[in-house]
């Protein structure tokens, strides 16, 4: 039997640098139509610097910005093979990462929203395409994604969440746009193999890194070096896919 739960985490997903990375690469691979027509939504500002309201917002009194906190996660059985993780994702609850952004992504069809709500619905959108793409945000609900898994990162305490959220990120040293300058300089072929797919098979394809990063890492485990060689370059990807993807999604709906 599939279960399906969904939790709140004062953790930032990717932190600010991760989902601005993510955000700077979408932004270079927009058409001219779609930077056109989000222009018309948030001007000339970049999408960068809403990449973090989606978190910001939970310091936001408003009941309605409350309601959005499980939008940033999902969770469901571990190691379930494909048809029956689909299943889920079908069958989960409204209010979560794949059911929220197909919900927002679907809004802007209609053309009598508000320009303040399409403004959010953008925001958010850019924001948890960046969460999908973040493993421990499509894991566990028992150690609530890994931030009960307390490790310590190069002498100091941490989690496996928080790990993956910044850590690794943070341990680079570069600024957003250098780290998305650094990291998209494939072909146009290979980016279009990397965007390949829709929310279903990209939410699956972090369920199962972050299985991988369970499996890797012991409660306590004392990570620095090593862990930062053998993980990086698949952190990188992780950010280097949601920039791409999210564009493809924004292509979709803006261009």
């Amino acid at each position: 039997m599939l279960t399906l739960c969904f939790q709140l985490s004062s953790v930032f997903a990717w932190g600010t640098i991760g989902h601005r990375v993510v955000a700077e690469i979408a932004e270079r691979h927009l058409t001219k139509k779609a930077k056109k027509n989000i222009g018309k939504i948030i001007g000339q500002q970049k999408l960068a610097y809403w990449a973090n309201w989606g978190d910001f917002i939970k310091s936001d009194p408003n009941p309605e910005f409350k309601k959005l906190g499980n939008s940033h996660f999902i969770n469901l059985n571990s190691n379930l093979p494909w048809a029956e993780f689909q299943l889920g994702l079908e069958n989960s609850a409204d209010e979560n990462l794949y059911k929220t952004a197909i919900r927002i992504e679907q809004s802007f069809a209609d053309k009598t929203i508000a320009m303040e709500q399409q403004k959010q619905n953008l925001y958010f959108l850019i924001h948890i395409l960046g969460d999908a793409h973040q493993p421990m945000h499509v894991s566990r609900a028992e150690d609530q994604g890994g931030n009960k898994i307390e490790v310590s990162w190069f002498g100091k305490k941490s989690n496996i969440h928080r790990v993956w959220d910044s850590d690794l990120v943070d341990n680079e040293k570069y600024s957003y746009t250098e780290y998305a300058t650094v990291l998209d300089v494939n072909s146009k072929e290979r980016n279009l193999q990397l965007a390949a797919g829709e929310l279903s098979n990209w939410l699956y394809e972090s369920n199962q890194l972050a299985e991988k990063i369970y499996a890797d890492v012991a409660n306590n485990a004392n990570l620095s070096y090593s862990y930062v060689y053998q993980n990086k370059d698949v952190m990188e990807q992780c950010m280097l896919k949601g920039g791409l993807r999210l564009a493809k999604v924004l292509n979709r709906i803006f261009g």
